[in-house]
Order: structure tokens, then C-alpha cells, then sequence
């Protein structure tokens, strides 16, 4: 079945548009920042702190594996004396990196430096920090450091750093699109037009610019027209339709980057500005990079990062073990598909997942195999209102298909999509790309989250035939998500299943 483009379902919608308050913009790079940001310059700090002590320990066994307790003319005390000073040494370093490292930007908008420049600043950074530590075991006095310590732990210090950052880079660049966020660029003129290329030829920094939002039509001749979005006012519409994470704003008019603040408020994103344009706006907010182009950023609100990397990682974990528990399950049902009637035993649907990603959902075959060309006749029948299409007794089912139905075991296939990322253990639903076509504009809430096995709706109003009540449970979840509700469903869905309440 041919996929129709997700963007060209949708008609603008109107926008009514208060002012983001603080203090003057700081540089550094520790100053506030979202939640997101912190954590991942937590992470670097220990990425950072992990690999010194590595290259130390690596330095402190080659020099004194072979000679503990048996150096010439020193006591077993001595040589105790002497790697414990060493330690203490090598501890110092440490934290003399990362203060340089900070000093240099390696934890603030580190995805926005080049290679080349990533690992200049890395050798600033481990250069400074050996000088000083010289200059402070030459003070001290400290005469029993080994020198050979000193200059391997440099050496592999600053290797092990720029590996691990080309590591991210490289891993990044291959796979950007599953944490990259979309944006749209509010300007006109070279400047929108270099930014959006900059972006563009770098994904290594994890953003999708998926067009340029302008201030009135004159302006679209400065601009290749298919970058071109359409104009401000059309704002909460584009964000809605082509799933906008984050917003940039380059624009001269000062009364335009207030306008779009105020609506990207009111959706619940983050604006960046890039610098004097702002005029007290931004007082207070960071300065992050992106790639050239500095930026102030305006958080609407964090994400609770934590609680959603817990959410991937009981996935995994529980769609590992379920296809594992279930594989003799699963074998079964496969092989009574076979016996019951003609057709291939897994059923793969092309389904709309996470900001209108097409993925295949795989379900175990519970229909005759002509059912798709069968439902344009039987239209008349069906029990849904809206855009759903539901029959108690769709005479499609097969017999043993109506079995797997009522309790859901025709979904345990979808541990595999789960696996993969592409699904959720708790979500909405996935759509169908013709049932995408028919949203409202507001309905592309429930896009904004990965699709789940089991959700809101299937254990809270699963036989109740309203495509209201579908979308407002699966937007209530997505505005109302922690993880505690996910753990809250699962056992619900257990409960659902055993009833056998699937149709």
C-alpha cells in the first residue's frame, strides 16, 4: 500500500499570542540550562573523570607491577608511601581536566564543535591541566613522582578522551534520527538561509530543520521555496504538523521574536534566539552553539530525561524476555495459523509511529488473506464513529483468530517492534496512515510519543466506540506521562487480558 505524505494531510489553524522575564545573558558554561542538559554534562564529566583514571591506572601498573615491594633499597612501607602519593597526584589531575575542559566548552553545546576543534580544545585542556600539576609537584617538593607516570597518563588521557568523543561523534552521524529533534527556523534573508544549511551539513548535531517560517509573503523571494513553511502566523499549525521539538529564531524584527516565544510557549517548546536580537528578552537565558551561530536559549520546560532512558530500558528488558519466555508460545501459535487457514502467518501493517515515522507493525495473521480488499464492502457495517474501523463480528476473522483476538495474543509479535524501537510496552495505538490523513490538527498530539502494545484506552474505554474518547486518552497520557502511570497500565492490561475482554 502506497504511504501517503504525512505533511500534506493538514490546513493551517489560527494562533492567538506575554513575554519570557529574567536577567542579563551569562556565558558560562555551567549557567542554567534544562534538566536534559545538565544531565548530559554530568555524563560527560564522568565520561571524562572515567577515562583519566583509566589511562593513571594503566601508567601506575606498568610502573610499579613489577617492582611492588621489591624496589632496590626501599621498605615495602616506602613503596606503599609512593604509589599513594601518586594516587593522590593523579587525583588532582583529574580534576584539574575537567576544570579545563569546562573552561574550554567540552560541556556545553559539545555536539556543535568540528572534530578538528573538538580535539584542539581537548589538548588545551590536558596541556593546561599538565603544566599546572607540574608546576605543583615542583613546589611541593615531590621528588618520588615518577615522571614516566606524568607523561603516559598525558599521552593516553588525551587519547582516551578525543576516542570516546569520536566514538559519540561517529555513533551520532550514523544514527542521528532516532534522538534528533525537529526544528523550524523563524527569519528571512542569508541569515535564515545559512543557518538552515549549517544544520543541514552537520547532523552530527541532532537537529532536523524541516523549513523556514517567514514574516510576510515579500520575503520568500530571498529564500528557496521549498524551504518555505509558510509565514509566522501559521506557526502552531507547522508545529503541530511536522512534529517541531525546538524553534530558531533568527529575525530582525524584535516584535516578531516576542510573537514567537509567546506561541512557542504556549506549545510547550524551546525557543533559540541568536544574540542581539534579543533586547532583555532573553535575560538570564545560556548561550549555547550551533555549529557557528550562538544562541540564547529559552527552555519551556525538562524533559524528565531520567524517567524516560528508565522507560526505554524496561523495554528492552521486557520485550528481550517476553519473546524469550513466550518463544514455545509463539511457535505454537504459528504453527495453528498454518493448520487453521491459507496465508502467512505474521501480518506486517504499515503503521504511523513518533512524529510520523512509517514503520512496519507485525501482529499474528487472525483474518482470512483477502480481508484488506474486503473492507471498502463492509464499511456499512462498521461500529466506530470517526476515522476507526471496528466490527464485533467481522466475518473476515478466522476462527482461531477470534481466540487470539480476545486475549491479545495476536499482539505478541509487537515485542519485536518494541525490541527495535519503533514501539513502546505502553502507548497510543498506532495509526494507520489513511486514519492519520482524517486528524484534526490537535489530534497529532498522540504522535508525539512513541505508539505502545497497550495504553490509556485499551485498559480504560477499549470496547467504547467514540474516536473522541480515543483521542482525548491518548492525549491525556501524553501530556500526563511519568513513569509510574506506565506501571500503572501494564498491570491494568494484565488484568484486561486475562478477562478476555479483546475483540
Amino acid at each position: 500500500m502506497a504511504t501517503p505524505r504525512i505533511d500534506q494531510a493538514y490546513s493551517a489553524a489560527p494562533v492567538d499570542f506575554e513575554l519570557f522575564e529574567g536577567r542579563a545573558p551569562k556565558a558560562a558554561p555551567f549557567s542554567k540550562c534544562s534538566g536534559e542538559r545538565r544531565l548530559r554534562q554530568v555524563r560527560f564529566v564522568v565520561a571524562d573523570l572515567m577515562a583519566v583514571w583509566f589511562s593513571a591506572s594503566v601508567a601506575l601498573y606498568l610502573r610499579f607491577s613489577a617492582v611492588l615491594f621489591k624496589e632496590p633499597g626501599l621498605s615495602a612501607h616506602a613503596n606503599s608511601i609512593s604509589i599513594g602519593g601518586h594516587i593522590g597526584v593523579l587525583l588532582l589531575y583529574s580534576g584539574l581536566i575537567v576544570l579545563f575542559c569546562n573552561t574550554q566548552r567540552l560541556y556545553c553545546g559539545v555536539q556543535a564543535k568540528s572534530a578538528s576543534e573538538e580535539s584542539w580544545d581537548i589538548g588545551k585542556a590536558v596541556g593546561l591541566a599538565t603544566v599546572l600539576q607540574l608546576g605543583c609537584i615542583y613546589l611541593s617538593g615531590l621528588k618520588f613522582i615518577s615522571r614516566f607516570v606524568v607523561v603516559f597518563t598525558m599521552m593516553v588521557s588525551f587519547l582516551a578522551l578525543m576516542t570516546w568523543r569520536r566514538i559519540r561523534r561517529r555513533r551520532l552521524q550514523t544514527s542521528f534520527a532516532l534522538d534528533c529533534r525537529n526544528v523550524v527556523i523563524v527569519g528571512q534573508g542569508d541569515q535564515a538561509q545559512t543557518l538552515h544549511d549549517e544544520l543541514k551539513e552537520n547532523p552530527q548535531f541532532g537537529y532536523v530543520v524541516k523549513g523556514i517560517l517567514g514574516s510576510f509573503e515579500g520575503q520568500r523571494c530571498h529564500l528557496e521555496a521549498d524551504k518555505v513553511l509558510g509565514s509566522i502566523e501559521t506557526l502552531q499549525a507547522v508545529v503541530r504538523r511536522h512534529f517541531i521539538d525546538e524553534i530558531l529564531v533568527c529575525h530582525p524584527d524584535r516584535e516578531i521574536v516576542k510573537q514567537v516565544a509567546d506561541e512557542a510557549r504556549r506549545c510547550g517548546l524551546g525557543v533559540h534566539i541568536i544574540p542581539d536580537l534579543y533586547d532583555g528578552l532573553a535575560w538570564g537565558a545560556p548561550v549555547e552553539y550551533l555549529g557557528r551561530f550562538p544562541t540564547l536559549y529559552l527552555p519551556h520546560r525538562s524533559k524528565p530525561v531520567v524517567e524516560l532512558m528508565l522507560k526505554r530500558w524496561l523495554d528492552a528488558v521486557c520485550s528481550i524476555a517476553a519473546l524469550l519466555i513466550a518463544s514455545p508460545l509463539l511457535l505454537l501459535i504459528a504453527a495453528a495459523i498454518k493448520l487453521d487457514s491459507r496465508g502467512p502467518v505474521i501480518y506486517g501493517s504499515t503503521r504511523i509511529g513518533r512524529k510520523g515515522k512509517i514503520f512496519c507493525c507485525y501482529k499474528f495473521r487472525t483474518m482470512n488473506a483477502n480481508a484488506e480488499a474486503l473492507k471498502e464492502s463492509l464499511q456499512h457495517l462498521n461500529e466506530r464513529d470517526g476515522v476507526l474501523f471496528k466490527i464485533t463480528n467481522d466475518p473476515r476473522i478466522t476462527r482461531l483468530g477470534r481466540f487470539l483476538r480476545k486475549y491479545s495474543l495476536d499482539e505478541l509479535p509487537q515485542f519485536w517492534n518494541v525490541l527495535k524501537g519503533d514501539m513502546s510496552m505502553v502507548g497510543p495505538r498506532p495509526p494507520l496512515a489513511d486514519e492519520v490523513q482524517q486528524y484534526e490538527l490537535e489530534h497529532l498530539r498522540r504522535l508525539d510519543v512513541l505508539p505502545g502494545i497497550t495504553g490509556l484506552w485499551q485498559v480504560e474505554s477499549r470496547c467504547n466506540p467514540s474516536f473522541a474518547s480515543y483521542i482525548s486518552l491518548d492525549v491525556q497520557y501524553v501530556e500526563r506521562w511519568h513513569l509510574l502511570l506506565d506501571l500503572k497500565i501494564l498491570l491494568k492490561t494484565i488484568v484486561v487480558v486475562v478477562a478476555g475482554s479483546g475483540q
